[in-house]
Order: C-alpha cells, then sequence, then structure tokens
C-alpha cells in the first residue's frame, strides 16, 4: 500500500481515537454522581446525624444544567438527609455578570432540596468572581442558609462555614468565635480544603473545589493542579490525627466540561456520637 494511504488511515485512527475519548469524558462529566460515604465521631453529639455533602455545581456549562441538577437533588432526596451542605461554587466562569445570567437556572433544582434540619452553604472562588450579591439572593430564594464567617444551629449540630481561602474571603478566626458562642457539637464547612492546617485539630472540615484533579489518568494529573497543598487535600477521607477533611469531586467542571479518572460525586456523612470507652 502506498505511503499517503497509510498516514491518512493513522491519522483517522488517530482522530477517531481521540474523538472517542472525549465522548467519554463528557458523559463522565454529566454522569449521576457515585454516592460515597463515610462515618465520622462528634464529640458531644448524643445521636446519629446524616450530611450530605456536595460542591462545584458550576452551572452555565454543558456539564450543568438546570434539568441534571434537579435529577440529582432528586438523589439527594433519596438519601433522607438531616442536612445538605453546599461547599461553594455554585456558578462557572470569570464573568462579573455571570451569576446573574446563568444562576437563575439552579434556582428550581435547589428549592426542592428536602433535608430535615435544612440546607447549608459557603460561597467559592467562581461565586466571588461572577458576582455574589446574585449568587446570594439565588441562594435565598432556594431557601438554602449561607454562611460567610459565620455558623449557624441545625439540630443538636453547629454548622460553622468559613468563605473561601483561594479569593482570600476567609477568616477562620471569625468563624470560630461563632461556633463557640453557640456551644454545640460542630463541622466546619468551607470551598477550598488548603485551609484545614490553620484550624484546630480536632475539626470535621466539608470542602470542595479540586474536583478530585477532575481529569485523571493512570494516576496521573492531566488537568492544572488548584490546590496550594498539592495532593494533600485533593481528594476523598483523609485524617491527620484528631482532625478530618472530607473533600467531594464536585458535581460540575471547571474549564473544559470533562472529566475522567475523576467522577463526580456527593457524599454521604453519617455523624456519631464519641463512643465511651468500656467499664473496666
Amino acid at each position: 500500500m502506498p505511503r499517503r494511504p497509510i498516514l491518512l488511515l493513522v491519522a483517522a485512527s488517530i482522530a477517531l481515537a481521540i474523538a472517542a475519548l472525549a465522548l467519554f469524558m463528557f458523559h463522565e462529566a454529566r454522569a449521576d454522581p457515585l454516592v460515597r460515604r463515610a462515618e465520622v465521631a462528634v464529640p458531644g453529639l448524643l445521636q446519629p446525624l446524616r450530611i450530605v455533602l456536595l460542591s462545584d455545581i458550576h452551572i452555565g456549562t454543558a456539564a450543568m444544567d438546570g434539568e441534571r441538577l434537579d435529577r440529582i437533588v432528586g438523589q439527594i432526596n433519596a438519601l433522607h438527609p438531616d442536612i445538605v451542605a453546599i461547599a461553594g461554587d455554585f456558578i462557572f466562569g470569570h464573568d462579573p455578570k455571570g451569576a446573574a445570567r446563568r444562576g437563575p437556572a439552579m434556582v428550581a433544582p435547589l428549592s426542592h432540596l428536602r433535608p430535615r434540619l435544612g440546607t447549608v452553604a459557603v460561597l467559592g472562588n467562581h461565586d466571588y468572581w461572577t458576582g455574589a450579591p446574585a449568587v446570594r439572593a439565588q441562594l435565598a430564594r432556594a431557601h438554602v442558609t449561607l454562611l460567610e464567617n459565620d455558623a449557624a444551629v441545625f439540630g443538636p449540630l453547629t454548622v460553622g462555614g468559613i468563605s473561601d481561602k483561594f479569593t482570600r474571603h476567609d477568616d477562620a478566626a471569625a468563624t470560630l468565635r461563632a461556633v463557640r458562642a453557640l456551644g454545640r457539637p460542630s463541622v466546619l464547612l468551607t470551598h477550598a480544603p488548603d485551609i484545614a492546617p490553620r484550624l484546630p485539630g480536632d475539626v470535621l472540615l466539608l470542602a470542595g473545589h479540586t474536583h478530585c484533579g477532575q481529569a485523571m489518568l493512570f494516576g496521573i494529573r492531566l488537568s492544572p493542579e488548584v490546590s496550594n497543598a498539592g495532593a494533600r487535600y485533593r481528594c476523598g477521607l483523609v485524617r491527620e490525627g484528631d482532625r478530618t477533611v472530607i473533600v467531594t469531586a464536585g458535581l460540575g467542571t471547571s474549564g473544559v466540561p470533562l472529566r475522567i479518572g475523576a467522577p463526580p460525586d456527593l457524599w454521604l456523612i453519617t455523624l456519631v456520637p464519641v463512643p465511651q470507652r468500656a467499664r473496666r
């Protein structure tokens, strides 16, 4: 066979393989999130409590629209959570007016969440970039309690919400003061998990932001690293002494609407009382 047709055949095969891979990655980005589970003992808690953690909705990309978000809300409600915690990045992009244009599509789906005690959230870097006032108003319409370096009570639990460290809106000290003032067992919610080493050693921190790498192939990260801590808090459950950090891969995507090796997920976290030592 002449050399030119062989080269054309090779080029066509490579193009077909690239197209098939891109199609798979797009399908992965729009897939229903995996439900990951964890059990964490919380001092002072008297009875189990179920929290669903989600993050990085990024409404406004081909990977996330109102229809998909509504389907995921149904998936969350089927888990019968006591609290839904959303770790920021509701909007996609950098356009200062982006939240006003893209955000309305998420209001109706989020308003369908039915946790027993309520839904709580913090803002992420994209929310500040695209218009935090618009996101605040949209979350209020969806009956989501937004915490910005503050704390609120949900039944027997206090949730402290630390604003986004990535955009320098965080004030961990103010959040911890608000948590202590309420005097109940507590968890902390933030967007980027890099703040963890600056917190007390006995906290439970829930976060997102990293997308678990978003594009990982054979353990190699193909997408840019978004955490200053590298792989330390890139994904999943991290225990450091008495400190526990849980980082969700999130629901949407940043940049191109593609995922591989880091599927969308959400976490069902069961908080349980600290086991009492057996009597001697």
